[in-house]
């Protein structure tokens, strides 16, 4: 036997998806290390184990989850290192998420090739040189102009000095783009509620970097004509907007009157609080509201919307809205008695409507057993437990402000969670979709009764 072929062979990854695993697990480890040492908080000693870890992975996992006051605990050094943490995060998630849907796309091995067929031309293994630096490019845009337009405002508007405005602009306008929720702010964002400068410009970050790299590198190339868009892209686009109808719709009509919300404010701030709370469970964690004073409606409304979340190969989680879209077709095709499931004038292929399955009720197993197994651990009430858990595994950071008085047990599996939240629908859906096993025979068919 051949001692170093078998070496090579265990340490080789078998999958790709085995990389992005790693790389995410091996930058929570390092941001733990920087968080922990005593330059990195502003009161005396450093950071506990627990409170250092679970900010390193809220960080990288772009979840936006805290256990400490992020403005007052840590120092600027690990406010800095909470910066570079989502960032390198995002680039992370947007780079490889970006590749492994290309991989995807054409069903092939990292061993031989890495082709994925765009609108205009093919993209080979030679031009994820390209893609790499066209996500780079396309954040740093958006995060400039995010952070530029927010340290203006913070300047001129709320009387803070130009550099602390900048640092506040740059910080903010990473957090939003790359849907991390977190803020330099103790009330998060609830000071600037009715300031549409401020609110509208985490949304249009929030939902750019919520859209996917796939979709806003092809709008760059056909945004004045639909027609020509992908199915991906128009289910992306079109049933983003319809999300942000129904969350802005809902959170506006359910907290109207409630004094503790949005019934204190005129009804343009209602409206302008409306739609960033509408907006928020895509999977950003900015809060311009108290969502510990919202009413229940809101909080289950808000959970369907964190459990859905965003696009693929974006910085949002969730079990994706296209996962989400598949399975309404494959709904409506049932109802209807069609023989295939259509979209858009394109059929979904079956094996695409079993990966939307298989990661849809995975996700739901994902969410019940931790809140269940909360339950068992804390005296926190189910509404309050099951917005945590989901909140964690969609990676959105929105909390009833329980999550600091969670045991460190239970905090280990919100930690669980938002890593799962994050790099599971990814690499469950890769890994889905590049196994393919070939079966020489077909079994007898026998028809259960379903329903």
């Amino acid at each position: 036997m051949d001692v170093r072929r078998s070496t090579r062979g265990f340490l080789r990854l078998r999958h790709p998806a085995q990389l992005v695993v790693l790389g995410f697990a091996g930058a929570i480890a390092i941001g733990a290390l920087l968080l922990a040492l005593p330059v990195a908080r502003s009161g005396p000693g450093g950071a506990s184990a627990m409170e250092a870890i679970f900010t390193s992975a809220s960080a990288v996992c772009l979840t936006g989850l805290i256990v400490v006051d992020t403005p007052t605990y840590w120092s600027p050094f690990g406010e800095g290192v909470i910066m570079f943490l989502i960032q390198i995060g995002g680039l992370g998630i947007l780079t490889l998420a970006s590749l492994l849907a290309l991989l995807v796309s054409r069903r092939l091995g990292l061993r031989t090739r890495l082709i994925a067929k765009t609108e205009t031309k093919a993209l080979d293994l030679g031009d994820m040189r390209r893609v790499v630096r066209g996500v780079i490019v396309t954040s740093l845009i958006f995060e400039s102009v995010g952070a530029l337009v927010l340290a203006g405002r913070l300047w001129q508007g709320y009387d803070e000095s130009l550099g602390t405005a900048l640092y506040h602009g740059v910080f903010h306008s990473i957090s939003a783009f790359n849907n991390a929720g977190f803020a330099l702010y103790s009330d998060n964002l609830i000071s600037f509620a009715t300031d549409p400068i401020i609110c509208l410009t985490i949304v249009v970050l929030v939902v750019a970097g919520g859209l996917g790299f796939p979709v806003l590198f092809e709008l760059r190339r056909e945004l004045g004509t639909p027609r020509l868009w992908s199915m991906h892209t128009k289910i992306v686009v079109y049933f983003t907007a319809a999300l942000l109808v129904v969350g802005t719709v809902g959170v506006t009509a359910i907290e109207w009157s409630n004094p503790k919300t949005l019934g204190a404010l005129d009804w343009p701030g209602k409206l302008l609080a409306g739609f960033f709370q509408g907006s928020m469970p895509r999977t950003a964690g900015f809060n311009s509201l108290d969502y510990a004073q919202m009413d229940q409606g809101t909080w289950l409304l808000t959970d369907v919307l964190m459990f859905i979340g965003g696009s693929p190969a974006g910085t949002a989680g969730g079990i994706k809205l296209t996962t989400f879209v598949v399975l309404g077709y494959v709904i409506l095709a049932e109802v209807r008695g069609d023989q295939g499931v259509n979209a858009f004038g394109r059929r979904i292929p079956a094996a695409a409507q079993r990966q939307a399955l298989a990661v849809a009720l995975l996700g739901v197993a994902a969410v019940v057993g931790p809140t269940l197994t909360l339950m068992l651990m804390t005296d926190y009430s189910l509404d309050q437990l099951l917005f945590e858990t989901t909140s964690a595994f969609g990676t959105v950071g929105l909390s009833t402000g329980i999550t600091a008085g969670v045991p460190s047990a239970g905090q280990a599996i919100l930690i669980g969670l938002m890593f799962l939240g994050r790099l599971g629908p990814i690499t469950l859906a890769a890994a889905l979709a590049l196994r393919q096993r070939e079966i020489l025979y077909r079994l007898p068919e026998e028809r259960p009764i379903i329903g």
